[in-house]
């Protein structure tokens, strides 16, 4: 199992600062949703674990090791971004061969193709592709790899309800692996159908952490969207805050 600490982490663009004092712990198995409105900080939390934005202060540990300028620890996660940037002019059987020539063998790669329906496509180019299927060759590429940590940025998008489903069933059975799972998402009922812990981020700082369970107590709802919704109001969150929230 990996172990993730974010200790004291700070960022800032210029003078926008978009990470203040981050204190996070992602070493229990299970899942972890990230919730917050656009420019909360999430993704730059998430890129800071990543290695692919370097913070001014604190620092981001995986398995005790501080991961600033190292890259050996990044084998070890898999990651689905938002907005996957394919080259186009690729197909999708050389975009996975492309993958696997970088990080070698992805062993599930053939019953993933097959379980989103892919193998029609492998010899179409990125380009022609739809949105949802160009998500479902993004999942096959983040799930085509055993590791222990996945990080999955809004991995609904695009995706149709079929597709959805068997998401949601393969994320299931890598929590029943003993597996560390982080998802950004704006779809409250993928937050209530699958999350064991809740972190709420807004304006860089962090003002929820703990399980689904302890939300909807703190603020006595019996859903994560009424609890949030609450939390907002209690906090005095302007209207243009709380229209951003999903």
């Amino acid at each position: 199992m990996l172990t993730v600490q974010v200790e004291s982490l700070g960022k800032s663009f210029g003078k926008k600062v978009v990470l203040e004092n981050i204190d996070l712990d992602f070493s229990m198995p299970g899942i972890t949703t990230i919730l917050g409105p656009n420019a909360s900080g999430k993704t730059t939390m998430i890129k800071s674990i990543l290695g692919m934005v370097f913070p001014d202060k604190g620092v981001v540990r995986v398995n005790g090791m501080v991961v600033n300028g190292q890259s050996a620890y990044k084998k070890d996660i898999s990651y689905l971004p938002q907005i996957a940037q394919f080259p186009e002019n690729l197909k999708v059987t050389e975009l996975i061969k492309l993958i696997e020539d970088i990080r070698g063998k992805g062993h599930r790669a053939d019953a993933l193709i097959d379980l989103f329906g892919l193998r029609p496509h492998l010899n179409e180019r990125i380009t022609i592709l739809s949105g949802g299927t160009k998500q479902k060759v993004n999942v096959v590429l983040a799930f085509m790899y055993d590791n222990p940590l996945l990080i999955l940025d809004e991995p609904t998008n695009g995706l149709d309800p079929v597709a959805l489903v068997r998401l949601k069933d393969l994320i299931r059975k890598e929590v029943e692996m003993g597996k560390v799972i982080i998802i950004t998402t704006h779809i409250m009922e993928l937050v209530e159908e699958l999350s064991d812990r809740i972190i709420y981020m807004l304006e860089g700082r962090v003002h929820f952490k703990g399980t689904v369970d302890e939300l909807k107590l703190a603020y006595g709802s019996t859903t994560v969207e009424k609890s949030i919704a609450r939390m907002l109001e209690a906090g005095e969150m302007t209207s243009d805050e709380k229209q951003s929230l999903a």
